[in-house]
């Protein structure tokens, strides 16, 4: 199993990225995949997540983000996104992808500051 996230990056407030995972070795389109991310000092929390297609594609988002942030999905590619806006100092942090809680990659870093 590999969970590879990308795209994470120095950014200015107002500004946007988009987080790549990319995932490899179990059933990706059976799975629900999500968004985490921790600060220093803090406990990583869910930014938002997703059901495989077959539970629909529901989307699910952190109070903190909504509006903001957009998760999708590419069972095709193997892949799930999160398209960030508005981005806001307090996104700060390293924003890990999860396969179903059960796998996890090893994170990409997302900083905002002027």
């Amino acid at each position: 199993v590999q969970i590879v996230e990308s795209g994470g990056g120095l950014v200015q407030p107002g500004g946007s990225l988009r987080l790549s995972c990319a995932a490899s070795g179990f059933p990706f389109s059976s799975y629900a995949m999500s968004w985490y991310r921790q600060a220093p000092g803090k406990e990583r929390e869910l930014v938002a997540s997703i059901s495989s297609a077959g539970g629909g594609g529901i989307t699910n988002y952190a109070d903190s983000v909504k509006g903001r942030f957009t998760i999708s999905r590419r069972d095709d590619k193997r892949t799930v996104y999160l398209q960030m806006n508005s981005l806001k100092p307090e996104d700060t942090a390293k924003y890990y992808c999860s396969a179903g809680h059960r796998y996890w990659g090893q994170g990409t870093q997302v900083t905002v500051s002027s």
